[in-house]
C-alpha cells in the first residue's frame, strides 16, 4: 500500500510536466504553421518583384527615349548610328544581326543536340550515359567569354582558310560557337523528354519488326515532340540573349546584311558597347540602351510564352 501511494505521488508530480511539454509543442507547431507560409511566400515573391523592377526600369527609361525619338523610326529604321553624326536610331540592323547569329546557332545546336539526345536515350548503355551526359553538360558551365576567345582564335582562322573573304570579326564564327554553347540545353531537355516515353511503345514497335533507328525516329521523337520543340525554342531564346561571344567574335558594325562572313552587331553587343561608361547619363544615346533592352526583353518574353504553349499543345500523357 505504501509503495502504491508513493507511485501515485510520483505520477501526480510528473503529470503537470508532461502537460506543459505537450502544450509547448503545440504552441511551437502553431507558430511554425503561421510563420513558414509567410517566409516561403516572401521567398517566392523575390523573383516576381525582381521581374516587376526590371520591367518598370525598362519602361521608364524607354518612355523617356521615345519622347525624343519616334517609335516608328526606331522600329523600322534601317540605319543605326546613335553615337556618330548624323545620328540615326533604326534598330533593324541590330535586330537582323541578332537573328542571323541566332539562326546559325540553332542550325548548329538543334541537329547535334537532337542526335546526342537520341543516342543517350536509345543507344547508349547506362554506364556510357552516366559518363557522356555529365561531360556534355560541362559545356554549359564554361564562361561565355572563354567561348568568345575560342571563336576568335580557333573558329575564325578555320573559316578564313575556307572563305578567304571572311573578316576577323564575322557572324558565322560567333553563330557556330553560340550553337556549341547551347547544345547541352537542347540535348539535356530533349533526352529527358525521350526518356519519359513509356517502354511499351518501344516494345510494340520492336515486336512489329522495326529497327532501333526507326523506333527512335518514328516512335520516340514524335511522342516526345513537345519537349523537343520546347527545348529548341528555349535554345533560340538563349541564343538571342547571348552577349560576350558576339561582342568578341561578331564585331561592332551594325550592318543589314545576309552575308554571314561580314562583321555585324547584335543588340546585346551594342548594350555592352554603350554601357562602358563613355555615354553621359540622361542623353538620348544612353536611353537607346534601354530601348534596345526593352526590344530584346519583349522578344525573349514572347519566345518563352511560345515554348510554354508548344509544350502544352503537343504534350502527350501516358
Amino acid at each position: 500500500m505504501q509503495s502504491e501511494a508513493l507511485q501515485s505521488n510520483d505520477n501526480a508530480k510528473n503529470a503537470p510536466v508532461k502537460v506543459d511539454a505537450y502544450k509547448f509543442k503545440n504552441e511551437r507547431v502553431s507558430i511554425m504553421n503561421k510563420v513558414m507560409p509567410i517566409l516561403l511566400f516572401l521567398c517566392a515573391s523575390v523573383s516576381i518583384m525582381t521581374t516587376i523592377g526590371i520591367v518598370v526600369t525598362l519602361l521608364t527609361e524607354t518612355y523617356q527615349f521615345f519622347k525624343t525619338i519616334p517609335i516608328l523610326d526606331f522600329l523600322f529604321g534601317t540605319k543605326w548610328s546613335p553615337l556618330i553624326p548624323p545620328k540615326s536610331f533604326g534598330v533593324l540592323p541590330l535586330l537582323s544581326g541578332t537573328l542571323m547569329i541566332t539562326v546559325i546557332a540553332c542550325l548548329v545546336a538543334v541537329p547535334i543536340g537532337l542526335a546526342s539526345a537520341i543516342y543517350l536515350s536509345e543507344y547508349a548503355p547506362k554506364k556510357v550515359r552516366k559518363v557522356i551526359k555529365p561531360i556534355l553538360e560541362v559545356l554549359a558551365g564554361i564562361p561565355t567569354i572563354v567561348y568568345g576567345y575560342f571563336a576568335l582564335s580557333f573558329i575564325t582562322p578555320i573559316i578564313q582558310s575556307i572563305f578567304p573573304s571572311a573578316g576577323i570579326f564575322n557572324a558565322l564564327s560567333a553563330g557556330i560557337v553560340v550553337g556549341i554553347m547551347i547544345i547541352p540545353m537542347v540535348s539535356s531537355l530533349s533526352e529527358d523528354a525521350m526518356s519519359s516515353v513509356p517502354r511499351s511503345l518501344r516494345d510494340g514497335a520492336y515486336a512489329l519488326g522495326a529497327t532501333r533507328f526507326e523506333v527512335a525516329l518514328k516512335i520516340v521523337v514524335p511522342a516526345a515532340l513537345s519537349g523537343i520543340v520546347a527545348s529548341a525554342v528555349l535554345a533560340f531564346s538563349r541564343a538571342i540573349g547571348e552577349t560576350m561571344i558576339v561582342t568578341l567574335a561578331a564585331g561592332s558594325t551594325p550592318n543589314m546584311t545576309a552575308n554571314p562572313l561580314d562583321s555585324i552587331q547584335t543588340m546585346t553587343a551594342y548594350i555592352v558597347q554603350v554601357s562602358l561608361g563613355d555615354t553621359p547619363h540622361g542623353t538620348v544615346e544612353y536611353g537607346s540602351i534601354f530601348a534596345v533592352g526593352m526590344t530584346l526583353f519583349v522578344i525573349t518574353f514572347l519566345l518563352n510564352i511560345l515554348a510554354q504553349y508548344v509544350a502544352r499543345r503537343f504534350r502527350e500523357e501516358y
